[in-house]
C-alpha cells in the first residue's frame, strides 16, 4: 500500500467521523442564529459546529463537502466530486471548486473575527489548475487567512489531493463588520 492510498484512507475516515459527529448532534443542517452565535468567536462557533452542537450548512450535503478541521487562522474542507457536480464535458463544474474554496477561504478568516464581528465575502479568485472527475476521491481545501482587520480580511487557500497534486488555488477579500444585535 503506497502513502497516497493511506492518506486517502485517512481523509475518508476523518471526514465521515466529522460528518457523523455533526449529522447526529444536537443541531443538524441548518442555520447558526445571532442567539446561538452570542457571545462566542468565529473560532468558537466552527468548532461547536464540528462537536455538532450548533448546525451545519445544508449545501455540506448538496455538493457533498464539508468542514474537517479549524484552527486560528486556518480551515480545512473536504470534498469527494460526484457525477451531479459534472459539466456537460464531464470534468467536475469551476462552480464546485469555487464552493469549496469559498468555504475554506471564508471560514479561515472566520476563525479570527472576535465576539461581535462578521464577514461576507466581496471578491473571489479561483484558479483551476487539473481537472478532477468522480475517480478523483477526496479534495481537501485548506484554507489560510492572510491578513484580518477592522474593516477588510483576506485569505488564500488551494485544493489539493491525497498525493498532495493542486487540483486549484484561490483567493478572497472579506468586508469586516459589526454584527446586527437583536
Amino acid at each position: 500500500m503506497n502513502s497516497d492510498d493511506e492518506t486517502r484512507r485517512e481523509w475518508t475516515r476523518e471526514f465521515e467521523a466529522v460528518r457523523e459527529r455533526m449529522r447526529h448532534g444536537q443541531q443538524g443542517p441548518g442555520f447558526v442564529t445571532p442567539e446561538q452565535a452570542a457571545g462566542k468567536t468565529g473560532l468558537e462557533v466552527l468548532e461547536a459546529v464540528l462537536r455538532g452542537e450548533l448546525p451545519y450548512p445544508h449545501i455540506a450535503e448538496t455538493l457533498d463537502f464539508g468542514l474537517v478541521s479549524v484552527d486560528a487562522g486556518t480551515a480545512v474542507f473536504q470534498g469527494t466530486p460526484q457525477v451531479t457536480h459534472l459539466n456537460p464535458m464531464g470534468g467536475v463544474h469551476g462552480g464546485w471548486y469555487a464552493t469549496l474554496l469559498d468555504s475554506a477561504l471564508g471560514c479561515a478568516v472566520h476563525t479570527l473575527m472576535p465576539v461581535g464581528r462578521a464577514y461576507t465575502t466581496a471578491e473571489l479568485s479561483v484558479n483551476i489548475v487539473r481537472g478532477a472527475t468522480p475517480r478523483t476521491g477526496p479534495l481537501r481545501a485548506i484554507g489560510k487567512a492572510v491578513h484580518c482587520g477592522r474593516q477588510l480580511a483576506t485569505a488564500e487557500a488551494r485544493i489539493v489531493g491525497p498525493d498532495g497534486r493542486l487540483y486549484a488555488h484561490g483567493t478572497t477579500t472579506c468586508l469586516v463588520f459589526e454584527m446586527a444585535s437583536g
